[in-house]
């Protein structure tokens, strides 16, 4: 009934010469270097995250969301998820997640209203005990498959949806980054040893192609994202059944010598800035030479990115407040993408 309904709506409007509903954004695909609409223009994403939904439900996210893409003129948004809260296994719903996959549903649907573009990161796990460890990790382990086989499903071809494979990798060599392996890690709230088995980045990657989502893909590089040395020797993923792949790498005043780890892999693939920011303590440091810096990279190479984070309690903070309030990081970022709406 409703789909019925739909349809006669859109006639009403059409024929009093109204607008139907927004169109989608144009699909996505990976050509050479560049990220392309299907009639040829290369697109180039610029940003923020918005984050919360890793850590609950969600705080202030469609207020963020406006400002991001009306105020501030963003084309994409990077939104970290939990892949415990997205099956419901934390404390704070009993709904088995309903609300939570809800409420990304009604994110994305008012970004590809917009006509811009939404990665939907998977940024916690919980080293293969749901319900435990929930949090960031050196890998994905095995129940990060089952999150992407539902994800992949809900978010299917969607022209504005990008699939972000996993958040920051670490602490493991490029083969177990790739293809899995045994993962020991140290707790460090409680100082155990956590060891879970890590499906491999090419293993997520083809667990949505299985599920028939040909989305482009986003694959942080290792050194918590930054790394991306590994991918320019040849320990790239493999995509014959999808719209391809972007490489992923999160710049911080603390990791150094750009061109040793990060250059290589842009002459020669789709490379993505998901996160960068100064150092945090924005009281005490100025953070114009570090951005200064950092924009003029993303410049040179015509890179895509999403600054971090737009969130008050998220260090490094584009924003103050709730009334979004800019830091002295916030204002050229937002120059940035105001300047990125004119051109």
């Amino acid at each position: 009934m409703r789909i019925i309904t739909a349809f006669l709506t859109m006639a009403v409007l059409l024929i009093h010469g109204l607008p139907a509903f927004p169109a989608d954004p144009p699909l996505l695909k990976v050509e050479g270097k560049q990220l392309k609409t299907p009639d040829g223009k290369t697109v180039r994403l610029r940003g923020v995250n918005i984050p919360s939904l890793e850590w609950s439900q969600g705080e202030h996210l469609l207020d963020s969301l406006r400002v991001a893409l009306d105020d501030w003129g963003a084309n994409i948004i990077r939104l970290p998820l939990s892949q415990d809260r997205w099956f419901g296994r934390t404390q704070e719903k009993k709904d088995g997640g309903k609300h939570y996959r809800e409420t990304v549903q009604d994110f994305v649907r008012r970004v590809a209203d917009k006509q811009c573009y939404v990665i939907l990161d998977l940024h916690w796990s919980n080293a293969g005990q749901w319900g435990q460890n929930i949090g960031q990790h050196q890998m994905p382990d095995d129940n990060s498959v089952p999150f992407w086989q539902d994800a992949a499903v809900a978010f299917a071809n969607h022209p504005a949806v990008l699939f972000g494979l996993y958040n920051e990798p670490y602490g493991v060599s490029w083969q177990v980054w790739r293809d899995g392996g045994k993962v020991v890690e140290e707790d460090k709230k409680s100082g155990r040893k956590l060891e879970y088995h890590a499906p491999g980045l090419q293993k997520l990657l083809d667990v949505c192609r299985d599920r028939g989502a040909k989305n482009v893909v986003l694959a942080g590089g290792l050194d918590w994202g930054y790394d991306l040395s590994g991918i320019a020797q040849g320990h790239t993923l493999h995509d014959s059944r999808g719209n391809g792949v972007v490489y992923d790498t999160h710049i911080y005043p603390w990791k150094k010598n750009w061109d040793r780890f990060v250059t290589p892999a842009v002459d020669k693939y789709a490379v993505f800035v998901g996160e960068f920011g100064p150092d945090y303590d924005l009281d005490k440091k100025d953070p114009k030479i570090f951005l200064s810096e950092i924009l003029r990279y993303l410049d040179k190479h015509r890179l895509s990115w999403t600054a971090w984070c737009m969130h008050p309690g998220a260090k490094p903070c584009l924003i103050r407040d709730w009334k979004y309030t800019l830091t002295p990081f916030g204002e050229p970022v937002v120059t940035a993408l105001r300047e990125g709406v004119r051109h």
